[in-house]
């Protein structure tokens, strides 16, 4: 069970919004490469970039605050990116800069031809993102709701050759109130390529009831604000993840 710190990325600093709200945001530093190097330094293994002004302007906008956190890490561990990335040009520079992963969230849904093209060129590197609210998929930085089922669209993308999907609960996100666990796992169950939980992790309790379900294809769990209120112990959980694991 990979537990991946987040860094979501407004105005160059290292925020955490509410349910997606950019007008509810808490800053948690001005130094988003500290905060990457601090994450690297407690265990993690993936790191999970968002560039939140992207998203909603439909074009990188935080792109010199994603090249200090490259520089920062170098090839130490994988880095995921996504927020507003919506050609194929963006997707080839960011992987050329040292970007392991893609995320095409809003992309995928509004031009899936766009997400096909990707998965052609850029074969292993592109995941994506279905964010959701009571089983249907959000788009433009969660702002609009479309009238497609998750499961569905994600078998569509699993036959274009994603790497993986990331499962947000958008009712849920940087809400602690717990992962929806009974859609992640319903998720997982479909497809063949790896789901990643994310969206309202809460604690340990969290880590426990994933790992749990990590056979039916449940590979890791984007992880927020709890690890930037405390609520969970980033180094603790991982070591916790990977004993029940063993065990």
């Amino acid at each position: 069970m990979l537990l991946i710190p987040a860094i979501d990325l407004k105005d160059g600093h290292c925020v955490r919004l509410e349910q997606g709200d950019m007008s509810v945001s808490t800053s948690f530093g001005d130094d988003p490469a500290v905060m990457a190097r601090r994450w690297l330094d407690a265990g993690a293994r993936r790191l999970h970039l968002v560039d939140l002004n992207g998203a909603f302007a439909g074009k990188p906008v935080n792109e010199s605050a994603v090249k200090a956190i490259i520089k920062e890490l170098g090839n130490e561990i994988p880095i995921q990116l996504g927020g507003g990335i919506r050609d194929l040009d963006t997707i080839e520079r960011y992987l050329d800069d040292g970007i392991s992963y893609i995320i095409i969230g809003t992309a995928a849904v509004k031009s899936p031809g766009f997400l096909k093209d990707a998965c052609t060129a850029f074969g292993g590197h592109i995941i994506v993102g279905l964010d959701a609210k009571d089983g249907k998929v959000a788009t433009d930085g969660w702002s609009k709701l479309t009238g497609h089922e998750v499961v569905d669209l994600a078998l569509k993308f699993q036959d274009y050759g994603v790497e993986g999907v990331i499962y947000t609960d958008i009712g849920r996100d940087g809400m602690l109130t717990g992962i929806n666990i009974d859609a992640t796992v319903k998720l997982a169950q479909a497809l063949t390529i790896p789901v990643f939980a994310s969206g309202g992790l809460a604690g340990i309790a969290d880590i426990e009831k994933l790992c749990a379900i990590e056979d039916e294809g449940v590979e890791g769990v984007i992880c927020g604000r709890s690890i930037y209120t405390g609520a969970l112990d980033f180094t603790a959980a991982q070591t916790r993840a990977d004993e029940l694991l063993a065990g």
